[in-house]
């Protein structure tokens, strides 16, 4: 893959030993997610790219408790380092103060835990996503109307801060949009059950932010071709609907005109800089906040730092951009 060194790196003291490379143990968040299913193959690409040591990789199916006793299992089996993806990012607490008393850095993926002590954590800026899906859907509608917002799990940092980051958009710039917040648990059958309910109660809706298309695209769009309001962009009655994740499904979508724009949250970076983050922590290298080489900026957490990648809006001008991942999988 050849990881880029953050220009910001400080210390270079390696706690391997001999010439044996530092094992790492990766937990995948959950399987149901076209997002997530993609992170995990560029994930198995990059440790066998660069020649990684990695443990058994494991699953934890987006609950908690198996993720801490996939954990269990790599500090058992000498894991120098841990990237996981804590989907309950209040719950995981513990397990980090775990690892930290046996002095095994944590890398987390997309989700910053609330408590516990963290090496790095690689996310794209979560708050950015609302707001920018917020802009660019208030334009499409005019600055009226009705949108219903399919909300990811609120017990989520990302999705609290994108639906916060959402509502603070709209009140501010456009009030007379009227906003339905249906909280999902970032589960795409519920998600399309509450918005059949909506558009019961609410057959004018012309908007909808969905804030993870690899879970909501597929059962929205199956709805709203059900209910024969799946227009393409630019006809008469199409709602207008902005998505975040960037899987290629999305893609296919803006181009045939049945959503109109996603915000791409990078999965082969996530993938990249999570093991480029591992790898450094248990070689005992350390990072400070400021600009990195790779386009990002490190900030300072109460409880570690984090990584924020960049994450571009895809609309119809840009959908084939060759950089956007979600034009590179398979």
């Amino acid at each position: 893959m050849a990881l880029a060194t953050a220009c910001n790196r400080e210390g270079t003291d390696s706690v391997a030993s001999g010439g044996d490379k530092p094992a790492i143990g990766i937990d995948l968040p959950r399987s149901d997610s076209d997002f997530w299913n993609s992170y995990a193959e560029y994930v198995k690409k990059g440790v066998k790219s660069e020649g990684i040591d990695a443990l058994p990789i494991s699953n934890s199916q987006n609950d908690v408790t198996k993720l801490v006793a996939n954990v269990q299992v790599f500090q058992n089996t000498g894991a120098k380092a841990v990237v996981m993806a804590p989907q309950d990012t209040g719950a995981i607490a513990s397990t980090l103060d775990a690892l930290a008393s046996k002095k095994i850095p944590v890398i987390s993926v997309d989700t910053r835990p609330d408590k516990g002590d963290v090496y790095m954590v690689v996310r794209a800026d979560n708050r950015a996503y609302g707001t920018k899906a917020c802009e660019f859907l208030g334009e499409q509608m005019g600055g009226k109307g009705k949108v219903a917002e399919l909300q990811g799990a609120l017990d989520s940092i990302n999705g609290r801060d994108r639906s916060e980051a959402f509502a603070s958009c709209m009140k501010e710039k456009f009030p007379k949009i009227k906003v339905f917040e249906l909280p999902t648990d970032w589960k795409g059958d519920v998600a399309s059950a509450k918005l059949q309910s909506l558009l019961a109660q609410h057959p004018d809706l012309n908007g909808i932010y969905m804030q993870a298309g690899g879970v909501f695209l597929q059962p929205t769009l199956a709805l709203l071709e059900q209910k024969g309001l799946l227009k393409p962009a630019g006809e008469k009655g199409h709602i207008s609907i902005v998505s975040n994740d960037g899987i290629p499904q999305e893609f296919d979508a803006i181009r045939k005109g049945q959503i109109d724009a996603t915000i791409s949250q990078p999965a082969d970076l996530y993938a990249k800089y999570a093991l480029y983050y591992a790898k450094a922590a248990a070689e005992g290298k350390t990072f400070k906040p400021g600009k990195t080489d790779h386009d990002s900026t490190i900030v300072k957490l109460d409880n570690g730092l984090e990584d924020q990648l960049p994450a571009p809006l895809v609309t119809k001008d840009n959908v084939d951009d060759k950089t956007l991942w979600g034009n590179n999988v398979g």
